[in-house]
């Protein structure tokens, strides 16, 4: 017994420092790993959560941008980083989509190498279609593809995007051919549009809105699962094709063997800054809308998707470029 009563005070020992640090977390800047660009609506909208975030930590929230291998390699440096609270991910839908489109990239798994801390926001897609194109409704234009197979032509911001996997997943419930056309970026795939060298694609809304806003494009539907309040009158595909929900979603993660009281508490940052009504306003213009959801439910979204969108690559034998 008094061997036994030993150990467990040199166990209790040993784990009281990380306790302390953990409960003293943070004493110096955090860092948050992006997958994306300066500039663009993902580095913007998680500048302006880490922004709110900081507030509540007493400690400044860098933002760290890391583009490059599909956002595979920001995932790598958090999975791969100290698990002491400061260096996190803003992990996007591509963790969820690269385990089946590029298997060779790391992490390979990364429901099982990443610590889901929380959900931060979701923003839909918007179908837009050149306005020379007959249509006005999604079952206009579902009726329009059915009978010339082959002759739409429809882009993306690449093979494997997230917007790509939107049209993918509407040509098989609608029961439709139309030719993907990818581009790098969204940016070259709006141009053609534009132009009406394409006849329509699943756009990001803070892209699209001036064309649409313009005429120059004519918006048919939400990718989205309910309506967009920023542009309520234009319907959700699912009100055609029930159970159609396809959207970009960003959610907080640690590496593997954070102290569960540091992720606590940057859930509990997180979760103010989602809940944060002003915040929730200004990004609301920009086609984003902030989510709350603890650890548990980002995993959950995490495997569901995965699932999901693994499922649609085998089918549709999609082949990253």
């Amino acid at each position: 017994m008094t061997h036994r009563r030993t150990l467990l005070l040199a166990g209790a020992a040993l784990a009281a420092p990380r306790i302390a640090r953990a409960q003293a977390w943070p004493t110096r800047p955090v860092t948050l790993v992006t997958g994306y660009a300066p500039g663009g609506l993902t580095d913007l909208t998680a500048r302006a959560i880490a922004e709110r975030m900081q507030r509540d930590l007493g400690q400044t929230v860098l933002v760290d941008p890391k583009p490059g291998g599909a956002t595979s390699l920001s995932a790598t440096q958090v999975a791969q980083a100290r698990p002491d609270g400061y260096t996190l991910l803003m992990g996007a839908t591509s963790l969820a989509i690269n385990p089946a489109l590029q298997p060779s990239l790391t992490p390979r798994d990364p429901r099982r190498e990443l610590l889901p801390v929380g959900m931060a926001y979701t923003s839909p897609f918007v179908l837009h279609v050149h306005p020379d194109l007959p249509v006005r409704t999604l079952p206009e234009l579902i009726a329009y593809g059915k009978a010339r197979p082959g002759q739409l032509n429809f882009g993306s911001s690449g093979t494997g995007a997230v917007n790509h996997l939107c049209l993918e997943m509407f040509k098989r419930d609608a029961g439709i051919d139309v030719v993907h056309i990818p581009y790098r970026g969204g940016a070259p795939a709006l141009i053609d549009l534009r132009a009406g060298r394409i006849q329509g694609m699943f756009a990001a809304v803070l892209e699209a809105l001036p064309t649409i806003r313009e005429g120059h494009t004519r918006a048919i539907a939400m990718s989205s699962a309910a309506r967009l309040p920023l542009m309520a009158d234009v319907p959700a595909v699912a009100e055609t094709l029930p159970g159609y929900d396809g959207v970009f979603w960003q959610g907080l993660f640690a590496p593997i063997g954070t102290p569960a009281p540091i992720v606590e508490r940057a859930a509990t940052v997180l979760r103010a800054a989602t809940e944060d009504p002003e915040l929730g306003a200004r990004l609301a213009a920009q086609g984003v809308a902030l989510q709350t959801g603890n650890a548990a439910y980002l995993a959950d979204l995490l495997e569901r998707e995965t699932v999901t969108w693994g499922r649609l690559i085998r089918e549709a034998n999609i082949r990253a470029e």
